[in-house]
């Protein structure tokens, strides 16, 4: 997949933006990742809500092998081969895919970055000191 042909696949869904990524594109609205076009296929963001569409269409959750493992990523299915021919359909399911991605942004934790973050990582790692109480 070329970036001219993911640009014409999201048409319907509106402006994307297509930037390289592993051995293929990441594929991201407003700022967020919501979709993986890859050798292997094309993947968006699913989650427990979408999780069960992308099983009945028969479709896998993305993974990749290792040398001594295969890792599956549950959180970006395989598009089904059928939604190809149907871009009003793949906007969709790609408006769940963002926000499925969106959900899953709001809920991590916020970085900590600066010099407060230094300093809590300095406090947080020294031992806390014994409190010797004298025996009256």
């Amino acid at each position: 997949m070329d970036r001219d042909f993911l640009m014409d696949l999201f048409a319907d869904f509106g402006p994307v933006a297509i930037r390289r990524m592993f051995s293929g594109y990441g594929i991201s609205a407003d700022g967020i990742n919501f979709a993986l076009a890859l050798r292997s296929g094309l993947y968006l963001r699913a989650d427990e809500r979408t999780i069960p569409r992308f099983e009945a269409e028969g479709c896998q959750p993305f993974q990749y092998t290792t040398r001594s493992k295969t890792v599956i990523v549950k959180s970006y299915w395989q598009l089904p081969d059928r939604l190809f021919d149907d871009t009003e359909e793949l906007s969709v399911w790609a408006r769940d895919a963002l926000a499925a991605a969106r959900q899953a942004a709001a809920s991590k934790r916020p970085r900590r970055t600066g010099a407060r973050s230094l300093a809590a990582k300095k406090k947080s790692s020294k031992p806390a000191k014994k409190v010797r109480r004298s025996k009256d």
